[in-house]
């Protein structure tokens, strides 16, 4: 009877550790941190840009504390990302910490100039330079993170102006705006889907599921960036993402 007591003893010390672990396992801190430009920045919207509001409703809807780091700068540039994960030492060490790595870049690699114009084929040829860079980053993130790390790619609704804005410009600018946006969110896409990172359609939820919608009432004044509105459905977006891929 001794021995007995002793073993159901032991085995309930056994579960109560196991059911510890459990806990630790499915409670805690976790961390984002953001890459990409002006957008996440959140540049023109004097508010909270979703990289840290994707935080906020990921820690409202879960277990876990999500923390959020944003290390995107106005301007950038895929070079730029990819050369911020090989020689920027802070930023490296936040993404070798990271739980969740969200990243929205591509835009200014094709950015309007007035060289160019709206010749679409002026603007083409940087397209195979963003996707070789694209792949290289999400392969960085990843070898930085050193283990499990989810990465987080996110398109845009329009790689120049948007709604009223790209209207006011005329029919060469709008058709012109919406095949670089078309070439470079397919290509965030299937670079998401060939690396195994989740994508967030952001001209879906900026547009609609057909890409209809009129989408200025989501864009700041100057026609380019979100405003506190674009960057709240931004981070609804990415929560949703971000939560069936993590199963929180």
């Amino acid at each position: 009877m001794r021995e007995r007591s002793l073993g159901t003893a032991i085995a309930g010390l056994m579960a109560l550790c196991c059911a510890a672990v459990a806990c630790s396992a499915t409670a805690g801190t976790r961390s984002i941190v953001a890459l990409g430009d002006s957008v996440p920045y959140g540049t023109n919207c004097s508010c909270t840009p979703y990289p840290a509001l994707t935080a906020t409703d990921l820690s409202a809807s879960g277990p876990h504390t999500f923390t959020s780091t944003n290390d995107s700068k106005g301007g950038y540039t895929t070079n730029n990302v990819l050369s911020q994960l090989e020689s920027n030492a802070s930023v490296m060490d936040h993404v070798r910490v990271a739980d969740v790595v969200e990243i929205e870049i591509g835009a200014n690699d094709v950015g309007f100039n007035s060289t160019c114009g709206t010749q679409l084929s002026c603007y083409e040829p940087k397209i195979p330079t963003i996707k070789s860079n694209l792949a290289a980053i999400v392969k960085q993130t990843k070898q930085l993170a050193g283990r499990r790390v989810l990465v987080v790619l996110l398109d845009y609704w329009s790689v120049w102006l948007g709604g009223k804005y790209a209207q006011a410009k005329g029919q060469a600018y709008v058709a012109t705006a919406e095949q670089l946006t078309d070439d470079v969110d397919s290509l965030i896409k299937s670079t998401a889907s060939n690396t195994g990172a989740a994508y967030v359609d952001l001209r879906a939820a900026f547009k609609g599921p057909d890409y209809a919608y009129d989408e200025t009432h989501y864009l700041s004044s100057d026609g380019d960036h979100p405003n506190a509105a674009g960057h709240k459905q931004i981070a609804a977006a990415a929560e949703a993402v971000i939560d069936h891929r993590l199963h929180i």
